[in-house]
């Protein structure tokens, strides 16, 4: 599988904040050059940035004005992975832990208009995909079981390994039923889950297959190893992309895409669906599995799929499809038979990294800029995607490849417009982007004083 998913530096790798020595206070950042007085509002911007060698939650009055500055003010963070943004009520810094490598934490903006670090922290599992459900911050992968569950060649099956952090009750537990991901589809491979969408109390997931373990080639025979080949006679590879010898890696049934539908947050019994119509639906960057499945205003589902398998080094196992869009009509548990928009046949044969609901049924495409089946492709251009008229549209008043950095990993939505953080390397400040997606244009908006900015949101502050 290729590794260049992403040139380092592009598409939000700016995620990992370091703590400093600073104060733990949180005032209000320099605004169009405004003193550093606490300005108590009931909501403020919150924007996660970093300078230097530190992060700063810094607050802002504006998304499509003004400077912000971390200079003596901003609450300072611990190092994060991935920020999620609880409605405007909690903040969430989510860190992938695997190797001890740290403690998940969230914050809240207090009755004085201060953003602050709530008491209690977590060590929750390593993650490849994350959501949410109610009250809950959900984080999910995919791992070994126990050795209770061995075969009869030792070798452990799959499971799904999920954390829920409670954000009202401020609690974290993990799934105390062992839940197999092996065999999840039907054709023997093991799966991980990529996207949650809540409709009622159900939730609507991407089940990606991942091909065989070693359990799931030795399964009933070998029953399910179609292209013997495959099987891996040594263990070799690194970091996302390693495997060891007898198991079949990646899928071998690239050219269909499956949603699973749970009744609650137990991941029990969930009725599956499939279409031929687009490959798996989620994008990809080393271990991280992204969000490629998205509700409109109206409740329809759309299902995308960027048709990442045309990377795959095998022929077998590279998919024929093309990117692509399929829906799930509201109030329906199916694929809408009579749509279907090939993307590539807008772009040129290019594909996209991720997406974003923006409002009414218009979605932001973060793109490639060139196809999957060239090299070195990059994610550097930004476009909108309306799924009623299927049309995609390129979005001018980007900054160009040529200067451009990278975008933030968690843009935010409000009154039909959303705001994606972008940093480039023509000397100026990381700024706010204001995205129009009706007219497809964007408008530089708050300017951040800082290297990076990783995600903006809002919060509320507490009664």
């Amino acid at each position: 599988m290729k590794k260049n998913f992403l040139h380092v530096g592009l598409a939000g790798l700016f995620l990992l904040g370091v703590s400093t020595a600073c104060d733990n206070d949180s005032v209000n950042g320099d605004i169009s050059g405004d003193s550093n007085t606490d300005l108590p509002a009931e909501t403020s911007y919150v924007v996660a940035a970093t300078v230097g060698e530190a992060n700063y939650l810094l607050k802002s009055e504006l998304l499509n004005d003004g400077t912000v500055s971390a200079r003596n003010n901003g609450l300072t963070t611990e190092l994060g992975t991935t920020w999620v943004f609880y409605k405007d009520q909690y903040l969430y810094r989510l860190v992938y832990n695997q190797g001890n490598a740290g403690l998940s934490s969230s914050y809240i903006m207090n009755a004085s208009g201060k953003v602050e670090e709530r008491d209690n922290t977590y060590e929750i599992r390593r993650f490849t995909s994350n959501g949410i459900y109610d009250n809950y911050i959900i984080t999910a992968s995919t791992g070994d079981l126990g050795a209770a569950y061995a075969d009869e060649n030792g070798y452990l099956p799959k499971g799904f390994q999920f954390s829920y952090l409670d954000v009202e009750n401020e609690t974290f537990r993990t799934n105390s039923e062992t839940i197999l991901s092996e065999n999840f589809l039907g054709n023997g491979e093991y799966v991980t889950l990529a996207g949650y969408v809540q409709r009622n109390s159900k939730i609507f997931t991407a089940p990606i297959p991942m091909g065989l373990s070693q359990y799931g080639v030795k399964a009933n025979n070998g029953e399910f190893v179609v292209y013997p080949e495959l099987v891996k006679t040594e263990s070799g590879g690194s970091a996302s992309s390693a495997y060891v010898e007898g198991e079949l890696q990646w899928t071998q049934h690239p050219n269909e895409a499956w949603i699973a539908i749970f009744d609650n947050i137990n991941f029990q019994n969930p009725k599956l669906i499939k279409t031929d119509k687009i490959s798996y639906a989620c994008g990809r960057y080393r271990s991280q599995y992204y969000q490629t499945i998205w509700p409109a205003d109206n409740g329809d589902i759309y299902v995308f799929s960027p048709s990442y398998a045309k990377t795959m080094t095998a022929a077998v196992q590279q998919t024929t499809l093309p990117a692509g869009v399929v829906r799930i009509k509201s109030g329906t548990e199916d694929f809408d038979s009579d749509y279907y928009c090939n993307l590539e046949a807008q772009t040129g044969g290019k594909s996209f990294l991720r997406c974003w609901h923006i409002t009414d049924d218009y979605f932001l495409m973060l793109m490639y800029d060139r196809p999957l089946t060239a090299t070195d492709f990059v994610a550097t251009e930004l476009a909108v995607f309306k799924g009623s008229d299927q049309k995609l549209t390129y979005v001018s008043g980007v900054p160009s490849s040529d200067v451009l950095s990278g975008f933030g990993n968690a843009p935010h939505a409000q009154n039909g417009k959303i705001y994606m953080a972008v940093t480039t390397t023509d000397g100026n400040q990381p700024a706010i982007y204001e995205i129009d997606p009706v007219m497809a244009t964007a408008t530089k908006g708050l300017v951040v004083e800082s290297e990076a900015v990783t995600a903006v949101g809002k919060l509320t502050a507490q009664k």
